[in-house]
């Protein structure tokens, strides 16, 4: 009985997502006189703003802070003062091409100025989210262990503990070795911030909505924290490896093939870390729009009978592609977290001591 509320209930939420992509799509649809613009539609959805969606009300939405500095100097307000074409001490939000959708400062002859934008915006505002999500998650199991010592938890807070000993037990350990334990705490982190933000990317409402692991700057700047840690992790023996590795010696001198080789290899490892997740991530929240975006571009072409039988078939997909996107958002933290551990694993290599 238990399994079965709990089916039901994941089929209503999924159901409760899939309809916020649908009003997504009709407000967009129906926007703009009418004329439907898919590139824009979906690219406005998975793209940055200064406000956060409310879904079935796409006219309003939550502020957020807008902190630039012009040529006048500091300037903070909400990002409601500014929206609709309004503006407010000067600066608005653009509509040209070379500033579209972003905060600009309109000078005494009507030209524009880009400001330095601090501004507290939808994806930003969501990777705080996410962080506090993770604190909460982690407080949660340590308050657990605090007050029950060796008893086991149940329901939540097991499934908390049977993720972290699943990741460090059977990946972290066996792969570090000795050196887990200093490396966990990165690692985990790492694994449940990038699980938190996918998950919420697929959550319509707020606080999700947020296309965060979708966004090629938040997978960069996790790209990099590995690279560095791996870089200055780098054991002597590592790096003799890369700057005058094992090989016949017509390979390494006078022309330095395999250092050349090696050294791009210190490079393509985090380039395929940041765009391995960034590419799943955006092509699942794409595909879930344009299914929506189906019925409004059939209905236009064929007519409401034709968009409705499209609306039957597009609704049953997406729910199918949220639940894969479920499980795709699991699996990509655990590879961007293996493979980060991996990447570690080799830079801390030890000696070679040959057999006697």
């Amino acid at each position: 009985m238990k399994k079965a509320i709990t089916a039901i209930i994941a089929l209503v939420i999924l159901a409760l997502m899939a309809l916020g992509y649908y009003s997504t799509a009709q407000h967009r649809a129906h926007s703009q006189d009418s004329e439907l613009n898919p590139k824009e539609t979906i690219f406005e959805h998975l793209g940055d703003a200064y406000g956060w969606e409310v879904p079935f009300n796409h006219s309003a939405r939550i502020p957020l802070p807008i902190i630039v500095k012009g040529q006048d100097g500091w300037h903070c307000f909400m990002s409601n003062r500014v929206t609709g074409g309004d503006t407010y001490e000067g600066y608005r939000i653009s509509t040209s091409e070379a500033n579209h959708g972003k905060v600009v400062q309109v000078l005494a002859d009507g030209s524009e100025y880009r400001p330095l934008d601090l501004s507290i915006t939808k994806n930003v505002a969501g990777i705080f989210i996410a962080a506090i999500v993770v604190v909460l998650l982690v407080m949660t199991l340590k308050r657990w262990y605090a007050r029950n010592r060796l008893k086991a938890p149940r329901r939540g807070t097991g499934m908390l503990e049977l993720i972290v000993d699943f990741v460090y037990g059977d990946t972290i350990r066996p792969i570090l070795g000795k050196h887990a334990a200093k490396y966990a705490p990165y690692l985990l982190t790492v694994f449940f911030f990038i699980l938190t933000m996918n998950l919420l990317g697929l959550i319509v409402i707020f606080p999700g909505g947020a296309n965060l692991t979708g966004n090629i700057a938040v997978t960069m700047v996790l790209a990099v924290l590995t690279f560095l840690i791996t870089t200055f992790s780098g054991t002597r023996e590592y790096w003799k490896e890369i700057f005058w590795p094992e090989v016949p010696m017509m390979l390494k001198c006078p022309v330095p093939m395999m250092q050349i080789i090696e050294v791009l290899g210190m490079f393509t490892k985090p380039l395929a870390l940041m765009i391995r997740l960034f590419a799943n991530m955006m092509s699942g929240h794409m595909v879930v729009l344009v299914l929506m975006l189906l019925i409004f571009i059939f209905t236009n072409l064929f007519g409401v009978a034709v968009g409705g039988g499209t609306a039957i078939f597009s609704v049953a997909f997406t729910l199918f592609m949220l639940l894969l996107d479920t499980l795709v958002s699991l699996i990509q933290a655990y590879v961007f977290t293996i493979l980060s551990t991996i990447f570690i694993s080799m830079a801390i290599v030890e000696p070679h001591h040959e057999a006697k």
